[in-house]
């Protein structure tokens, strides 16, 4: 408790708080008020959706430690595969996230994905472009059809989902079209009617590649930079401050005269610029360009973006939050790949776990 003192002059009483008088500031604290704050702050942290994230991914370690296949758990090749199947899928949550934080979701990424992944092999198998002009022409493909998803909701006031369910249907004939509904591989048609087998591309190869002595995989590295990306955008750009604001409350943020139409038009363009991205990883994987590949690929970005913490309803969340979603889901998927569970159920799993991360984000949200 602070001393009072009172002091009688010319018939006023004056009060001083002895300690706030001594030190000028708040910076002297009392014992029990530090160890209550600091017993707060660990409590908000406890609470906060960074340590579910964590606690889960814990848990996930601990099933893989339990039911590790024979050991299969603890050879390094299984966590490298795990991190590199789970990248793509990481890259589309990168840009997902971004968009969800707005109170928005893009449908969409699945096919912009099998798009550029076919604009690709045409490109640079079939009509033998550099990469330095198909790796941007893919990009920028990529980022219209994002674009086009963000004009219709930011400027027209369509719905996200009826918009990027307009987009997905869209972008996935077109991939359909462009690749005559066949796989775009190095078995190339010749005028004859024949096939002639041409190399595969300096790109894929390089995409497809392991550094740090065959450790880590590209493409886990390109995920990793486009989290690094994106991370710099939400926290150090004025337009990550946007983001959060209009995800809070939209019709706030449009009377205090933020941007809010160009905005909610760069995040879903950065989320079809990410899909991009992830086309060009998938296409050197596979070693081809599949018209029907990403179909399912957008539920489980949001999946990682949901588990990682982000919330649907917008306004709070991030990509380290992602980060975890992602290993979660990635690490999860694989455990049970190694223990050789069916797909259906790893599918029923995966939908069980968005419905309590969401019944834990409401959870968390009432405290």
């Amino acid at each position: 408790m602070a001393e009072i003192l009172t002091v009688q002059n010319d018939g006023q009483t004056l009060r001083f708080d002895f300690v706030k008088l001594i030190t000028m500031n708040d910076s002297v604290v009392p014992p029990v008020e530090r160890v209550a704050s600091s017993a707060d702050a660990f409590a908000r942290w406890l609470a906060s959706p960074a340590f579910r994230a964590l606690l889960a991914l814990t848990l996930v370690f601990l099933v893989g430690c339990i039911f590790n296949a024979d050991g299969a758990f603890f050879k390094a090749g299984t966590h490298r595969d795990a991190l590199r199947q789970a990248s793509v899928f990481g890259i589309l949550a990168c840009g997902m996230t971004l968009v969800i934080i707005t109170a928005g979701i893009d449908l969409a990424v699945g096919s912009v994905l099998a798009l550029c992944s076919v604009s690709l092999s045409l490109m640079a198998i079939h009509w033998g472009w550099s990469a330095w002009v198909t790796i941007p022409t893919v990009l920028i493909i990529g980022l219209g059809c994002g674009a086009v998803s963000g004009m219709l909701t930011g400027r027209f006031g369509i719905q996200p989902f009826i918009a990027t369910l307009a987009m997905m249907v869209f972008a996935r004939g077109l991939a359909k079209t462009a690749s005559g509904g066949m796989k775009v591989s190095t078995a190339v048609k010749t005028a004859d009617g024949g096939y002639e087998f041409v190399g595969v591309p300096a790109l894929f190869r390089w995409v497809d590649s392991r550094v740090l002595g065959g450790n880590v995989a590209m493409v886990s590295v390109i995920f990793l930079g486009c989290a690094v990306v994106a991370w710099l955008l939400l926290s150090r750009h004025v337009w990550g401050r946007y983001l959060y604001a209009i995800g809070a409350n939209e019709e706030a943020a449009r009377l205090s005269g933020l941007p809010v139409a160009w905005a909610k038009v760069m995040a879903y363009a950065a989320c079809g610029l990410f899909a991009g991205v992830a086309g060009i990883c998938q296409a050197a994987q596979e070693l081809q360009g599949d018209p029907e590949a990403g179909s399912g690929y957008e539920l489980t970005a949001i999946a990682m973006v949901v588990i990682g913490g982000t919330t649907l309803s917008g306004g709070r969340g991030g990509i380290g939050l992602t980060l975890l979603g992602t290993l979660i889901i990635g690490y999860l998927d694989k455990i049970l790949s190694i223990n050789a569970v069916p797909e259906a159920s790893r599918l029923m799993l995966t939908g069980a776990i968005i419905i309590a991360a969401v019944f834990a984000q409401r959870r968390g949200g009432s405290r």
